[in-house]
């Protein structure tokens, strides 16, 4: 499918119970899930009555993407949790995934709603790119098998840890990403540069496996990064031992660092190079402080 076909694409409420009868159908398709893991029919259509968020993508009547968020209360405030984002493989280049979330964002901001928060798979770089980088999420709280320690989804192998992420909606951060400003070359070799000097907390090493630096001495500067592979996909189909091994070194590596203060602020996808590993920079600090609402 070309990229001209996007503009066919229209990004609208789910609406019906025909609308929301075509959820499972994504969902399977999307995750490899069992029909016990995808959302009933009777609890969507009961979500949407009661004043959640379900936006999809579709092609003509198809439902090629969606996005479902529901109400949520943290932080002495109301929230959007953003649940399940999923596009269907041959849509997937036509940047559906931000159009979603921009239309998930317009709503919760029409009902009153400052921030949205959502989870992902910090061994996942290209969820770790789209969401800090393009989308301008942080993070400081790391959830170990948020899920379970595995569920019927084929992406659900070597565990279910999470980054628990906040989408500050109308900080200057986000208006900016989504603006495509800060984000640019300049922005991401200063990015680098910061990553550079850095010692990791956990390293690529170039046998492929994860190596440890210590502890104190990382947790002692202002600034840490974790690095991952840039695709733990592949390394979980070809050696699943390995990619525990970096689900373990990673799990304790965020856990410390957030305990000691610290919070996940950027990601640069690859940082040696076009295969090369990617970096999350964390910082010590609030989120609070370092993104100022408005």
């Amino acid at each position: 499918m070309s990229r001209g076909a996007a503009q066919q694409i229209v990004i609208r409420d789910l609406k019906s119970i025909d609308d929301l009868s075509q959820l499972k159908a994504v969902e399977k398709e999307v995750w490899g899930m069992a029909d016990d893991d995808t959302l009933p029919l009777t609890l969507a259509i009961a979500c949407k009555a009661a004043g959640n968020i379900f936006v999809g993508a579709f092609d003509k009547e198809k439902l090629v993407g969606f996005a479902f968020g529901f109400l949520g209360r943290e932080h002495g405030q109301t929230t959007i949790h953003s649940h399940m984002l999923a596009v269907l493989d041959a849509y997937r280049h036509l940047d559906l995934g931000s159009r979603l979330k921009q239309a998930q964002r317009e709503r919760a901001m029409a009902m009153g709603v400052h921030e949205m928060t959502w989870t992902f798979d910090p061994l996942q770089s290209r969820n770790a790119h789209f969401n800090l980088s393009k989308l301008g999420v942080v993070s400081d709280t790391y959830k170990v098998d948020f899920y379970g320690p595995e569920t019927s989804s084929i992406l659900h192998r070597n565990g279910t840890d999470r980054l628990w992420v906040r989408w500050i909606l109308n900080s200057r951060r986000v208006r900016d990403r989504l603006a495509g400003r800060l984000a640019g070359k300049d922005a991401r070799a200063e990015t680098l540069d910061a990553l550079r000097l850095l010692a990791p907390l956990v390293r690529f090493d170039p046998s492929g496996k994860p190596g440890r630096a210590d502890l104190a001495e990382s947790l002692a500067r202002q600034r840490v990064s974790i690095e991952i592979p840039g695709d733990i996909l592949e390394i979980e189909r070809a050696d699943m031992g390995l990619a525990r091994e970096w689900r373990d070194a990673t799990r304790w590596a965020f856990r410390e660092a957030m305990k000691a203060g610290f919070f996940v602020a950027e990601f640069c996808r690859s940082i040696r190079g076009q295969q090369g590993p990617g970096a999350y920079l964390l910082q010590r600090g609030t989120v609070s402080e370092f993104i100022p609402e408005g």
